[in-house]
């Protein structure tokens, strides 16, 4: 393949990335968990134009996912992460992005490369913040799509960090829990808390059931308040937001953290990343959706010595993420 061909297929990833938000939203991966389908059983059950639902999954054949023969569709280990069921399911990320306010907000990213402005704002009228908690079924896409990316990341922060010494673990903006609900099961002595918006911790239920009796559940807004605790965790948290913002959440997490605790900031860093394409994507995502950015080491340690806290380590993960760990700053 020359550059020229290379370039073509990169400039149509738009197609792969709805082959399978597709896929996904027509559970075709689900379907065939229990053995071959024939393509007249995946429309039948799908509700699927035979013959148009044919020529979809000769793609995502060709892409890798399924398999074909006499007996039909089979599930390949790539197709087999689009169960719902799998262990780090890609199903909730794969349906979210291909469609709605989040798809359509990525046509504007030129518009934010000119103005520097944020392209969701520009298409939707309003942040995206603001515009999720007006459409509960974008909202609740979201939350799911988060859950479903939050698998491997959680398993992975629980196992590279030693909680063992913790009293009270606080999960600033966690979510409904996953990160939380790993990090408690590995240390059955710790408290947990766990804080975000009122209608998002609203369905943490089934993923803190296992460690429901040592941990609180607290809605509330971290521009404002957090609640206190000797380790405050925040997970994809402080990319979301330009520096400004950033440094206010910080500040909150400052008045919180007890004066021999630690904050912990789990995020993907420009200048560390294992997968340096993924993480600049992950930059132009946060500039076209929210205003926030994928930060530097350096860029990270300036935020948090705007409010009163020392970097004092840096643990890598078996995920892009890594732990940034930083201590109160104490006034001599």
């Amino acid at each position: 393949m020359d550059a020229s061909q290379q370039l073509q297929r990169l400039a149509a990833g738009y197609q792969v990335t709805q082959a399978i938000h597709v896929a996904a939203r027509l559970g075709i991966s689900d379907l065939i968990a229990t053995g071959p389908k024939s393509l007249t059983e995946l429309a039948s059950a799908t509700g699927a134009d035979e013959q148009a639902l044919g020529r979809l999954m000769h793609a995502l054949t060709a892409l890798g996912l399924y398999t074909a023969d006499n007996d039909g569709f089979t599930n390949t280990e790539l197709g087999a992460a689009l169960r719902v069921d799998a262990p780090r399911s890609v199903a909730g990320w794969a349906r979210f992005i291909g469609a709605g306010s989040h798809w359509a907000a990525c046509a504007g990213l030129e518009d934010s490369v000119r103005t520097g402005e944020t392209a969701f704002t520009a298409v939707h009228g309003e942040p995206v913040w603001e515009y999720r908690a007006k459409h509960p079924d974008e909202q609740a896409a979201f939350d799911a799509a988060m859950t479903s990316r939050s698998d491997a990341v959680a398993d992975a922060v629980a196992a590279a960090y030693d909680f063992s010494l913790c009293r009270t673990v606080v999960d600033i903006g966690g979510g409904r829990g996953r990160l939380l609900a790993a990090i408690l099961e590995d240390n059955p002595s710790a408290e947990g808390v766990l804080f975000d918006q009122p209608d998002v911790v609203a369905g943490a239920g089934d993923l803190l059931a296992g460690v429901a009796d040592r941990c609180t559940v607290v809605g509330g807004n971290f521009f404002d308040s957090v609640p206190s605790g000797d380790m405050l965790v925040l997970k994809s948290v402080i990319h979301d937001w330009a520096d400004t913002e950033s440094i206010e959440i910080l500040r909150t997490c400052r008045r919180a953290v007890t004066d021999d605790g630690r904050v912990l900031l789990v995020e993907q860093l420009l200048d560390r990343s294992p997968d340096a394409v993924a993480t600049a994507f992950s930059d132009v995502n946060m500039l076209i959706m929210t205003g926030g950015r994928e930060r530097t080491t350096d860029e990270y340690r300036a935020l948090l010595a705007a409010a009163d806290l020392d970097l004092t380590d840096i643990v890598s993960t078996a995920s892009l993420a890594f732990i940034i760990e930083a201590t109160p700053r104490h006034q001599a």
